[in-house]
């Protein structure tokens, strides 16, 4: 009961401003209200102590940083932990087709902490500029063949500002006798493009690869199909996310941000355009027969005009049931001249013309139904019916919509094992961004999913668990919410405050019963005893009546039973009864089942 009453006055304290309006009629209340107010001031006392005790909570675990260490073969690692770019190189290229003043790769790189670490030590790279051209790139510690053996490209990206318009996405450099990594820049051949780019509202995470025609040896980009999943917060929540590529030797493919899939396929269907050409083509020569009939429908040819169709009657005619209305001002003109204007000092009528006074409605036409010429509403001709046209048929001559026949592709080809791509030597970095400071960390490139997963586990599972460990609790960042979007406050008065509000009033409010111990003192009895003891009188009643008209129904079975020998034993039983003395008479008489009266104790 205490535990109860302790609830109800915590609960209470956050209505209890609307509770004060309650009032009830009961002279008891007063000394209920007195008892609610102890048990408040002994329940606030309560809720002060808990939370002297919840202030003394231990802090949250500190995640420490240890720098990653691949467990298995890798083709490229970097965590940038030494705190320099060693081994990397800066792009001195220019663009070309642009303007020397924005063509330079003159954007910064450096090694630094993020902004808001919770693992101090740990680095990354940084793209310190914006607005400006970044190119940088590193060698792979050997060459990566794609023959039997999956490839798996695998790091992390926090845009620490957000991102208006830029990318993030990683090239894999195609192995060619041409390659400079001083000279880096947008045009250097790539085999695959992977990692996420925004520009407004468009989310993209690209998955690109170059694929060579085997006929004429170009090579044409082939891009995976968009996601389905919703890429928006990986932009926008400022957290560092881990981005994965795992493409295998069936030419499967999937793409994983922080872990969880979200998308795939398969390089022969899901990339665009498709990587093999149709076997098939329109004929590009192919000209459509002068005489080819696409019309499914047609005017009728036999049908004929009626003599009643009128093609000149108006489609609206005066209505000629309309009156003027009476009061309607046919000599005042709709507008006047304004009374009241004058002619600008500065008008020059050789220049501007004669000046003339704006027009404005006639006030005289504002009490009237109208001025002047009154017109005839127009109404809808009931005998216009329009040009007339033949009714339409099915043509006889339908030979359907023409398409020009269809030849074999002289391009096509069959590879069908695009997964054996040109060969890697190199990863860089070649971006543009309208946003500063996005941080870069964790490369690495291999060709076994537990050595990847090993490696997100010591880089960015640190990362998460550190941001998990500093996060407020669930009350800390809904009110952070509610400072962003003072909006929320409302839903949060709305979703808690109101409810709480009525399970207070229904708990609380209502007219208090006597207890158990009033009623043993004045020996007044309790409303469940009286409804009890009148349903048990009522049981009771109903059970005689029935055992009433059992009794009944037996003696009447009893009494049509012994007719038939009544007539035969009544001289006898009438000589006895002379005999017998005036008591024994009596006697037989009470001894009778129907004279038999109930017995009286």
């Amino acid at each position: 009961m205490e535990l109860k009453w302790l609830l109800c006055v915590t609960l209470l304290a956050l209505g209890i401003l609307a509770l004060q309006a309650h009032d009830t009629d009961e002279d008891n209340d007063a000394d209920d209200v007195v008892d609610i107010e102890d048990d408040l001031d002994d329940g606030i006392e309560d809720v002060e102590e808990s939370k002297s005790e919840t202030s003394s909570a231990p802090p949250a675990p500190k995640v420490t940083y240890r720098p990653p260490v691949p467990t298995g073969e890798v083709y490229f690692v970097e965590s940038f932990d030494k705190g320099t770019l060693e081994g990397w190189v800066l792009s001195r290229a220019k663009k070309d087709d642009t303007d020397d003043e924005i063509a330079k790769y003159d954007g910064k790189w450096e090694v630094q902490d993020m902004k808001e670490t919770k693992l101090p030590g740990d680095k990354g790279l940084v793209m310190v500029t914006r607005a400006k051209h970044h190119a940088i790139s590193s060698k792979l510690s050997k060459p990566f063949v794609f023959d039997s053996k999956p490839l798996i490209i695998q790091y992390e990206v926090n845009f620490q500002n957000g991102i208006e318009c830029g990318g993030a996405y990683v090239k894999l450099l195609s192995k060619t006798p041409e390659l400079n990594l001083d000279q880096f820049h947008d045009k250097t051949p790539y085999t695959i493009m992977f990692g996420p780019d925004k520009c407004g509202e468009d989310y993209k995470l690209h998955f690109i690869f170059r694929h060579k025609n085997p006929k004429t040896g170009k090579y044409e980009e082939k891009h995976a199909k968009r996601p389905d999943a919703d890429l928006k917060t990986y932009f926008t929540d400022k957290k560092t996310h881990l981005y994965t590529l795992v493409l295998n030797p069936d030419n499967s493919f999937e793409i994983l941000v922080d872990q969880t899939v979200v998308n795939s396929g398969n390089l022969l269907n899901d990339m665009s355009p498709p990587v093999n050409p149709p076997r098939e083509i329109e004929d590009p020569n192919d000209q459509k027969p002068e005489d080819w009939d696409e019309r499914p429908k047609i005017p009728d040819p036999d049908a004929v005009k009626p003599d009643d169709w009128d093609e000149d009657a108006p489609a609206k005619i005066a209505d000629e049931n309309a009156v003027k209305p009476e009061g309607w001002l046919d000599d005042e003109p709709e507008y006047v001249a304004d009374p009241d204007a004058e002619k600008p000092e500065d008008w020059d009528e050789d220049m501007d013309g004669e000046w003339e006074a704006p027009q404005i409605a006639n006030p005289k036409c504002e009490t009237a139904p109208g001025c002047g010429t009154w017109q005839r509403p127009m109404i809808d001709n009931p005998n216009y019916k329009g040009k007339w046209k033949p009714p339409m048929i099915d043509n006889v001559n339908y030979q359907g919509i023409w398409k020009p026949r269809k030849i074999p592709n002289p391009d096509f080809f069959e590879d069908l094992e695009p997964f054996k791509m040109t060969p890697v030597s190199a990863v860089g970095l070649e971006l543009w961004s309208m946003t500063s400071d996005i941080f870069f960390d964790n490369f690495i490139i291999c060709t076994e999913r537990a050595v990847a997963d090993d490696w997100a586990s010591d880089g960015w599972g640190l990362k998460k668990a550190a941001d998990g460990a500093a996060e407020p609790g669930v009350v800390g960042q809904m009110m952070a919410a509610a400072e962003e979007r003072p909006w929320l406050w409302v839903v949060y008065i709305l979703t808690v405050a109101l409810p709480v509000f009525l399970v207070v009033l229904f708990c609380c409010s209502g007219k208090k019963q006597p207890s158990a111990a009033e009623y043993k003192k004045t020996d007044a009895p309790q409303p469940d005893v009286v409804d009890d003891e009148k349903e048990e009188e009522k049981d009771k009643g109903e059970k005689e009546e029935e055992e009433e008209e059992e009794d009944a129904n037996d003696e009447k079975l009893g009494s049509d039973a012994d007719l038939g020998s009544a007539s035969q034993e009544e001289e006898e039983e009438e000589e006895e009864e002379d005999r017998k003395p005036a008591s024994e008479e009596e006697e037989t008489v009470n001894r009778s089942p129907r004279n038999r009266k109930p017995r009286k104790d």
